[in-house]
C-alpha cells in the first residue's frame, strides 16, 4: 500500500501553547495566515501540483488535521477528507482560510505562473514548519515533472525532514511568573486603507554579499540592519524625524529550535521587540541601527527566551484555569490579546536562508514569504533568502506607500542595488 493511499486513523491532538490564541482571534479582517512561496524555472502544471500534494500530505500529520471545539480547549482531529483542491491564484494573499470551503484543512496551496504558494493558518505551525512542508511538496512536484529526478532520487521524504509533533513549549518549560508580553502602546502607522481583503505586496531583491558588507560597516547583523531600516523609514515618513511620545516598536519572532535542540513541526517561537523611542530632535541612521541592535541583543538569549514562553505555559498548566470552560477562556484570551496587540508598531520576521538539496537547486529560482495584517499593525516586513539573493517583502493594507519607498531609499543610500516587484495593487 502506498503512503498516498493509506487509510487515516482518527487521532486527536492538543494545540501547542502559542496556537491556542489563533482560533480565538482569527477572522476575515485578521486572518493569522502567512504565505511562503517558491518560484521555479518553469510554469506550474496544476494536475502535477495536485498529485504532488496528494502524495506528500499523508506524511505530515501536523497538516492533516481539522480543528474542533471542545468543552475546555480547541483540539485537532485527523482530517479524513482528500487533500484540498489546488487552484490557480485568483484573489489577494493571506486571506482567511474557511475550513468549510477547504475540506476542513487549515492550509491552502495555489499557483501563479511559475510560483507555488503555501498559505498556512498559524494554528498549525510557524514558518519553519511551513518551509519543511513546502520544500517536500516542491521536491515531489519536480520529481513528477522531471522523470530523471524520480529515477535518481526515488519517491520518499528527505532523510533530514522532521515529522516530529512534540509540544516543545511544554517539554522545555521551567516555572516562571514573569509576564511575557508588553502592554504599553507603541506608535501606530495609520492612513487610508485599501479596499476590504486587498493586500498590497512589495518585494525587494538584493545581493546577500553586498548586504553583508553594508551590515559590517554598521557593526550589525542582517536581521538587525533590515529591522532598523524598516523602523527608520517609519520614523522618517510618519514622524518626519520628530520626537514621539510613543516608541516605534517591531515584533521580531525568534525560532526557538536552535536554543532548545528541538525538531518539532509545531509552532515553537517567541516574540521579542526591537524598540526605538525617538526622544530627541534628530537621529542618524547609524544611531538607530545601534539602538535596534542593542535592543535585540539584550533579549535574544536562552534565559530570556525561556522566560517569555514560561509565563504562557504556566497559565496553560494552572489547574484552575484548565477547568474554566472554553467560551470563558476565549473572552480572557481576547482581552489579553487586545491589551497587548498595540504594544508594537509592526512586525519584521526573518524566515532565514532556505536550504535546498543540490539535485533540485537548478530548478528553483527563489523563495519569498509574507504576513497578513493584525490589530494595530497595518504594515509588516518579511525576510527570506535563497542561495545568493535575499528578498525583503513588505505587506500592507494601506494605500500610501511612503514607508515602502523610504525603506528601499534607505537601502539605496547605503549602496545596495534593489530590484523591486509588486502585486499590482498600487498601480490600479
Amino acid at each position: 500500500m502506498t503512503e498516498k493511499n493509506r487509510k487515516k486513523e482518527i487521532k486527536w491532538d492538543k494545540l501547542d501553547n502559542t496556537a491556542n490564541v489563533f482560533p480565538v482571534i482569527a477572522g476575515e479582517s485578521m486572518t493569522n495566515v502567512y504565505r511562503i512561496s517558491v518560484t521555479l524555472q518553469e510554469e506550474i502544471r496544476q494536475e502535477l501540483l495536485q498529485e504532488a500534494l496528494e502524495r506528500v500530505l499523508p506524511w505530515f500529520d501536523v497538516f492533516c488535521v481539522r480543528i474542533r471545539y471542545g468543552v475546555f480547549w480547541y483540539y485537532f482531529e485527523t482530517n479524513q477528507k482528500t487533500a484540498p483542491v489546488v487552484k490557480q491564484e485568483y484573489r489577494y494573499p493571506c486571506q482567511f482560510i474557511s475550513p468549510n470551503r477547504n475540506r476542513n484543512y487549515l492550509f491552502r496551496v495555489n499557483y501563479y505562473g511559475a510560483r507555488i504558494n503555501l498559505e498556512v493558518f498559524h494554528v498549525l505551525t510557524d514558518g519553519m514548519g511551513g518551509i519543511t512542508f513546502l520544500r517536500e511538496l516542491t521536491y515531489q512536484y519536480l520529481r513528477l515533472s522531471h522523470t530523471e529526478l524520480q529515477e535518481k532520487l526515488g519517491d520518499g521524504l528527505c532523510s533530514d525532514t522532521s515529522l516530529n509533533r512534540e509540544d516543545s513549549y511544554l517539554k522545555n518549560y521551567k516555572k516562571s511568573h514573569k509576564k511575557g508580553y508588553k502592554t504599553a502602546r507603541a506608535f501606530q502607522v495609520k492612513g487610508e486603507k485599501l479596499r476590504p481583503l486587498e493586500l498590497g505586496v512589495m518585494h525587494g531583491y538584493m545581493s546577500i554579499v553586498d548586504l553583508k558588507q553594508v551590515c559590517k560597516s554598521y557593526g550589525v547583523s542582517i536581521n538587525e540592519y533590515l529591522t532598523a531600516a524598516f523602523l527608520w523609514s517609519i520614523y522618517q515618513e510618519c514622524l518626519h524625524g520628530s520626537p514621539s511620545e510613543r516608541p516605534i516598536s517591531s515584533c521580531v519572532p525568534v525560532n526557538l529550535r536552535p536554543y532548545f535542540n528541538s525538531i518539532t513541526m509545531k509552532n515553537f517561537f517567541v516574540i521579542v521587540s526591537a524598540v526605538f523611542h525617538p526622544q530627541k530632535e534628530r537621529y542618524t541612521f547609524a544611531e538607530v541601527a545601534r539602538i535596534v541592535a542593542e535592543s535585540l541583543r539584550s533579549q535574544i538569549n536562552q534565559e530570556h527566551l525561556e522566560n517569555l514562553f514560561a509565563y504562557n505555559v504556566s497559565n496553560e498548566k494552572n489547574f484552575i484555569l484548565r477547568a474554566v470552560p472554553l467560551f470563558i477562556k476565549n473572552i480572557a484570551i481576547r482581552y489579553v490579546y487586545h491589551t497587548s496587540a498595540r504594544a508594537n508598531t509592526t512586525t519584521v520576521t526573518n524566515i532565514g536562508n532556505i536550504q535546498v538539496k543540490e539535485e533540485y537547486q537548478e530548478y528553483i529560482r527563489d523563495f519569498s514569504a509574507m504576513l497578513s495584517m493584525s490589530e494595530g499593525q497595518n504594515i509588516k516586513g518579511t525576510i527570506c533568502s535563497y542561495r545568493d539573493t535575499l528578498v525583503f517583502t513588505i505587506s500592507s493594507n494601506l494605500a500610501d506607500v511612503s514607508v515602502q519607498r523610504g525603506f528601499f531609499r534607505r537601502l539605496a543610500e547605503d549602496g545596495l542595488a534593489v530590484k523591486i516587484e509588486t502585486n499590482g495593487v498600487y498601480s490600479e
